[in-house]
């Protein structure tokens, strides 16, 4: 595509684009009175407009009905796991029996190393990225140390090649091949969260699978994001929050994916809760766990209906579109923003750089921008001017360095959003010395 660094382009670009009427159905932040230009859906989607109405529902079925609300209406609180299933399953590429909606991410990737993290004295080690978000990080190493094993060497930490800031696929399987005979589990981010790198899931998998390992995947800046084929390529289990690019609000429910070929076998270790248990059996109130089919045998505790509902709104806009036409849009809305950036480096010969893969297949909607030492005053000047996007320090003691995460998410984002962006971008760097 010939993109141009002109706001009548970006304008041309919206109103050819067949989704634009999606970005009616969110609300866009405001300040003093104007839109902003919000590049942070990846670490918290805007609110669509329906979701006032989905909890408004809910919150005069309590009014109205207290307990009741359980079991009565198209949508009673009882069943309310069940209705955001088949859109998940579509996001994830899944089976509506392999999803699930529950607790919160990290909980979640807890109750699935339970499962799936059964360490031996000859196979114990965790693969996992360097630098992958803390939370999973913690958890990992939590883990670890319960089974009784040094963190040190039970976690194989995957890293870049020197001078360089992404993983290369060869290398990630290589390590995985290497160390085979040794590793009980593979857990990556499907979207790594820090340099937007999109990793090679099937390949990752079918390797792990191949010296014997589980694979297990975070997909917190991947699912709603990218196309994902869980089913097909036959991950064990995965992992997310639904308040990024699904736009569930903050800290709302999380998810779960278990792959069908373990989703029905009750002999694999789990922690049990009530709600997991046979739903005909639930209220006798007996001893003895029998877990539901499929991904809700993992479920502990009710849902909480209202950080679902919240989810079902967004989920009701997902289902007007698909992750494939959403793709295609957000390929060009990077594409152009890449484009600025490079015309920009050019023009102001500043130390701009792109820290996420080029590839299309290689990354999502997210392009983490290295700007210099003056990374934090550019940042601090775009948030001034309206663009919002988020800071994250590559090195601690030198806090003016580090990487601008700038996320044009295709359902709410437009063309002009993007070239509004460059445009301040380009100002900053004219008027910081």
């Amino acid at each position: 595509m010939n993109y141009h660094f002109s706001q009548e382009f970006a304008q041309k670009m919206d109103q050819e684009d067949p989704l634009r009427r999606f970005r009616d159905e969110f609300h866009i932040p405001r300040d003093n009175g104007k839109q902003v230009h919000y590049f942070t859906g990846n670490s918290l989607g805007l609110q669509p407009r329906v979701t006032e109405e989905f909890l408004n529902e809910e919150l005069t079925r309590w009014k109205d009905e207290g307990v009741e609300g359980h079991f009565r209406g198209k949508n009673s609180w009882f069943e309310s796991h069940k209705y955001s299933k088949q859109v998940l399953g579509d996001l994830v590429g899944a089976g509506s029996s392999e999803v699930v909606a529950m607790n919160n991410l990290t909980v979640n990737l807890h109750l699935m190393m339970v499962s799936f993290y059964r360490p031996t004295k000859e196979r114990y080690k965790i693969v996992m990225e360097a630098g992958a978000f803390p939370s999973d990080q913690y958890a990992v190493e939590s883990q670890v140390m319960f089974h009784g094993f040094d963190p040190e060497e039970a976690i194989i930490e995957l890293t870049p090649r020197e001078g360089e800031s992404i993983l290369r696929t060869e290398d990630i399987l290589a390590t995985i091949e290497s160390n085979g005979p040794q590793v009980a589990l593979i857990l990556v981010g499907g979207v790594q969260y820090f340099t937007g790198q999109f990793f090679d899931m099937r390949s990752i998998t079918r390797v792990g699978h191949t010296v014997g390992a589980n694979v297990g995947f975070d997909l917190a800046h991947a699912i709603g994001n990218v196309p994902l084929e869980l089913h097909d390529i036959g991950a064990d289990f995965a992992v997310w929050c639904t308040y990024k690019y699904l736009n569930s609000g903050p800290g709302s429910v999380g998810g779960v994916f278990v792959h069908e070929r373990h989703a029905n076998n009750d002999t694999l270790p789990r922690f049990a809760g009530w709600w997991g248990h046979n739903q005909e059996k639930r209220f006798l109130m007996e001893k003895g766990f029998e877990p539901m089919p499929g991904a809700d045998g993992w479920q502990l505790s009710n849902v909480n209906v209202l950080s679902n509902v919240a989810l079902m709104a967004s989920l009701s806009v997902f289902a007007q579109t698909n992750i494939d036409k959403l793709r295609e849009k957000s390929e060009k809305l990077t594409g152009y923003l890449e484009f600025l950036i490079e015309v920009i480096k050019e023009e102001t010969k500043s130390d701009l750089s792109i820290l996420t893969p080029r590839q299309f297949d290689e990354r999502g909607c997210q392009l983490s921008i290295g700007v210099g030492n003056s990374g934090k005053q550019v940042f601090e000047y775009l948030m001034k001017n309206r663009c919002v996007l988020d800071w994250r320090e590559s090195n601690p003691e030198q806090s003016e360095y580090g990487v601008m995460r700038a996320a044009p998410v295709p359902l709410y984002n437009s063309f002009e959003d993007v070239y509004m962006l460059g445009s301040r971008l380009k100002e900053a760097l004219n008027n910081i010395a």
